[in-house]
């Protein structure tokens, strides 16, 4: 099994003419539907996403590019990536790692 990683993206579409942009990001999410080699969980400020880092930087790309489609003229995105190889992580790892750590979370 290849390494997973854990990968953070915020597309942000720029030069739309309007400050709503979620039927942008509801757009870009849609490469990510049905994937069986993808995680992903959409957030507030972004959408986090768990998989080989080849496929998590192939379907990046291709959703940094759908608001260029539907006609943005410019498109910022950000990328962050958690490459931990000492030992498997998931996001559900990453939380719970933390929240063990809060005095009122019993484990």
């Amino acid at each position: 099994m290849k390494n997973q990683v854990i990968s953070e993206v915020s597309i942000i579409p720029v030069g739309t003419g309007d400050t709503g942009i979620s039927h942008y990001i509801a757009a870009c999410l849609e490469v990510l539907e049905g994937r069986g080699d993808l995680s992903y969980r959409l957030t507030p400020m972004g959408t986090v996403i768990e998989g080989p880092l080849d496929t998590v930087m192939e379907v990046t790309r291709q959703m940094h590019e759908i608001p260029f489609s539907k006609g943005a003229s410019r498109v910022v995105t950000v990328i962050k990536i958690d490459d931990r190889r000492d030992k498997p992580s998931t996001m559900a790892d990453k939380i719970e790692s933390v929240l063990k750590q809060l005095p009122s979370v019993k484990t």
